[in-house]
């Protein structure tokens, strides 16, 4: 079994290079589950249905989210969709779900959306203990558990798939929208990546202009962000999957 993981988008034209590419990455590579990190979709912060229902058309099974869910009210009109999580350790009583149970052919695939704490500007609940709480509630309902991981740190990432090294098929890290090169399959084989990247302007500092980004940097005036012009890119990772012992394989980066 394959599972592919595809970075943040940012913007709508990185909606738009979803639904080019998707389509195409999906039948050359066999793949059978698709997850995409939409948190970013709508003008590069948040997301609105109309993203959402691009997104979904383009090919994904599940849209995970992260620190910018809230950011547009629209999300409130289809945030209990079965489709799409934010993550599971935000304020109880919160709308949305932060983990879904789906079937892919015979299989039942858990994906769980958590969001770190380190630099991150959102109160939230322990993700460690969240996790883990999780976990142990599904294990027995699912063939297999993956994680989306959204969190600045580098060090917090690592420590979480160490700590959930064993309990979850995959573990992939967002919100960097900077493709690591440290995939790597742990010694009790969950699979992991630090960041799968972002999807989105090429020409641009992680999708943003690259003007108004310098000048927030250079003056530290707030400057308005906004999305970056030109050709596209789409970054991702592919998880192939043992479908005897659900243990990953091969790891992919797109």
């Amino acid at each position: 079994m394959k599972i592919l993981a595809v970075g943040d988008i940012v913007g709508e034209a990185g909606v738009e290079e979803l639904g080019k590419r998707l389509p195409k990455i999906k039948e050359g590579n066999n793949i059978d589950f698709v997850i995409v990190n939409g948190e970013n979709a709508a003008g590069g912060m948040g997301i609105n249905e109309k993203n959402y229902k691009g997104i979904l058309k383009a090919g994904a099974d599940v849209v995970t989210l992260g620190n910018h869910t809230w950011a547009k009210k629209d999300v409130f009109s289809f945030i209990n969709d079965s489709k799409i999580l934010r993550p599971a350790n935000y304020s109880k009583g919160l709308p949305g779900k932060g983990y879904g149970i789906y079937e892919c052919g015979e299989k039942k695939i858990a994906v769980i959306n958590l969001i770190g704490r380190v630099d991150m500007n959102v109160l939230s609940e322990n993700p460690f203990q969240v996790a883990k709480k999780i976990i142990l509630k599904i294990k027995n309902e699912v063939d297999m558990i993956i994680v989306d991981f959204h969190a600045e740190a580098t060090a917090e990432k690592i420590a979480m798939s160490r700590y959930l090294d064993g309990y979850v098929t995959v573990l992939f890290g967002t919100h960097t929208h900077v493709q690591t090169a440290d995939e790597k399959i742990l010694p009790k084989g969950t699979g992991y990546i630090t960041d799968i990247g972002m999807t989105g302007p090429e020409n641009s500092v992680i999708g943003m202009d690259i003007e108004a980004s310098i000048k927030r940097f250079e003056t530290t005036l707030p400057e308005r962000y906004k999305i970056a012009s030109g050709s596209c890119i789409l970054n991702g990772c592919i998880f192939e999957v043992d479908e005897n012992d659900f243990k990953v394989t091969n790891i992919t980066r797109i």
